[in-house]
């Protein structure tokens, strides 16, 4: 067994820790014909207490640390096990059928899930489905001796390790213990590396085999800031990580000196350092990093987070909250953007061949004007609270962005006209993901206030490479001078027309981008809150007219990413 293993370092930072595996588990058995009934229903209601037990301290963790709302869930849970007529149901199979109690569970388990998802027009009996399944999974973990792995349940200093992580396992993480992750699967944009980046805890992402690698218990050391992984390792070399994470400490030490000084290059250019967040509670990361705004919100975490649409006054109270807490400082919010890797249980998107290129964002949006129009109202009563700036995600033509924009002003009409305040100086602009909107930017920026760059998808789809797939994630390529060509028209397009320019994408935190970005003239910097500081630290060491040169050679001269990466590494080793 390998104890190094090689990933992608995904979010900063170095941790030591116990492994908490948080795998799949095994749940196969086999219809077995068994003499002791009673036996049988003896073990069946040992596990049912069991699970009982479980999800009643899961429920206090939830209720303490996301809200009495959000731990409400569980009590659905502990409905379905105490509910009689479905534990007399397993017994009598059992008894009548003489099967083991597996079997007996899974299959009245399996006739209740059909039959409350069949109900296609009650909602709430077609969530009970969900409920009955993921309690019954529980139970059967007892009875077969297998763990059910929680992370809400950690209660000590471990690193997580996974085959990917979900956006809901994420939300589930307790910085206090949980103090770095590391995963089979996924490369520097994916979901569970951004969240890394919000949570401020080290992680690395594909290393390809470490859950084959690890037990629970097991002493692993991340380095997230090379991408490696020592598992089981020897003295020597946690003497040695130890020393690097205290430098590393130090080093942040530093950068945190910075927190409230203005964003400046070293001949004195001003930029916007702003940070990414996905709800109110990821302010405070932005606040201690000392960004100057945020850049990226991402709404579609109050619908991920949500049993159903979440009305206008829940998003106008989210929206307040963020807009107050920046305290004046610009809050660009982004319009819902489900679809792709993002689903809601409670709303039915077709199953498609290429979910990235179908049926997502603002063109579910349009598709359905009253769920939009609940979010545009609430961004609107809330633009009086702060410096609000609207955001419409994979805009690929101008028709999309004027349909968007006219039912914006005929929501802000309807406010006033009913003596509802809003801010009349809301800017209102798009992301540029797609590249027909990116090549056709000069008439665009006729339209909108700014653009903000997402280059997570910009990327992906200029490279035709799905930044998921690790056997194509090679040609996932910031450097790539197709890409800085795209984002230098885009950034020029804007400033001819008096109108500026962000990026709210991955690539804006990336330290071999950053001076790339600054010779483009970008105006707006927008990454996880955790590498504001490092990257103002880098900005105070560049001359923005040098960095124009050096975008200018990577785009004229270089013809790989591979040139372009040296020509940075060349130009920083002067700096050093």
């Amino acid at each position: 067994m390998k104890n190094h293993l090689k990933g992608i370092a995904a979010s900063d930072g170095i941790a030591i820790a116990k492994v908490y595996l948080l795998t799949e588990p095994d749940l196969s058995f086999e219809k077995r014909k068994v003499v002791d009934s009673e036996g049988e229903i003896a073990r069946l209601l040992e596990s049912f207490e069991t699970a009982k037990s479980e999800v009643r301290v899961i429920r206090e963790k939830a209720a303490t640390a996301l809200g009495e709302e959000e731990a409400q869930v569980f009590d659905a849970h502990l409905m379905v096990l105490s509910d009689p007529e479905m534990l007399e149901n397993i017994k009598s199979n059992i008894k009548d059928n003489q099967v083991n109690a597996e079997f007996s569970l899974s299959e009245v388990a399996n006739m209740f899930i059909g039959l409350f998802e069949s109900m296609e027009d009650n909602p709430y009996m077609q969530e009970r489905a969900a409920d009955i399944r993921d309690v019954m999974e529980r139970v059967l973990g007892h009875l077969l001796g297998v763990k059910i792995p929680n992370p809400s349940t950690i209660d000590e200093e471990v690193i997580v390790v996974a085959k990917d992580l979900t956006p809901s396992d994420t939300a589930q993480l307790n910085r206090k213990f949980v103090k770095g992750f590391v995963t089979d699967i996924g490369g520097r944009t994916s979901h569970s590396a951004i969240m890394a980046r919000s949570l401020e805890i080290p992680a690395i992402v594909g290393s390809k085999e470490i859950t084959q690698s690890v037990k629970d218990g097991d002493i692993v050391i991340l380095d997230g800031l090379d991408g490696d992984v020592y598992i089981n390792p020897d003295e020597k070399t946690l003497a040695e990580y130890r020393q690097k994470a205290k430098e590393f400490s130090e080093l942040q030490a530093e950068w945190h000196k910075m927190k409230n000084s203005e964003t400046v290059t070293a001949d004195g250019k001003h930029i916007e350092l702003a940070a990414n967040i996905g709800t109110p509670k990821d302010l405070e990361g932005v606040i201690a990093n000392g960004a100057e705004g945020v850049g990226l919100y991402r709404t579609e975490f109050l619908y991920m987070d949500s049993a159903d649409f979440p009305t206008e006054d829940e998003q106008f109270e989210a929206y307040k909250a963020v807009l107050e807490g920046m305290d004046g400082k610009p809050v660009v919010v982004r319009t819902m953007d489900i679809g792709g890797d993002k689903e809601l249980p409670y709303l039915e998107l077709p199953k498609e061949m290429n979910p990235f290129l179908g049926y997502r964002a603002i063109r579910i949006c349009l598709a359905e004007p009253e769920m939009f129009r609940t979010q545009l109202r609430a961004l609107l009563r809330s633009s009086v609270y702060g410096k609000l700036r609207i955001m419409f995600p994979m805009i690929s033509n101008l028709n999309e962005f004027r349909q968007a924009k006219a039912m914006l002003d005929e929501e802000k009409a309807n406010l006033l006209a009913d003596g509802v305040e809003v801010a009349d100086d809301i800017q209102v602009g798009i992301m540029i993901e797609i590249p027909a909107a990116a090549v056709l930017a000069h008439q665009f920026a006729k339209e909108v206030d700014f653009f903000s760059i997402g280059t997570n998808d910009l990327i992906q789809y200029t490279m035709a490479a799905d930044r998921m797939n690790q056997q194509v994630s090679y040609l996932y390529q910031p450097y790539n001078p197709s890409i800085l060509t795209l984002i230098k028209h885009v950034i020029d397009s804007s400033h001819a027309e008096g109108k500026w320019t962000g990026m709210c994408g991955e690539m804006a935190g990336d330290q071999t981008a950053v001076p790339l970005l600054v010779g483009l003239g970008l105006d707006e910097f927008s990454m996880s809150a955790s590498s504001v500081l490092k990257t103002r630290s880098l900005m105070k060491r560049l001359d923005s007219k040098e960095m124009e040169a050096l975008a200018d050679k990577a785009i004229n001269e270089c013809t790989t990413v591979e040139e372009v990466i040296a020509l940075v590494e060349e130009m920083k080793a002067k700096l050093d």
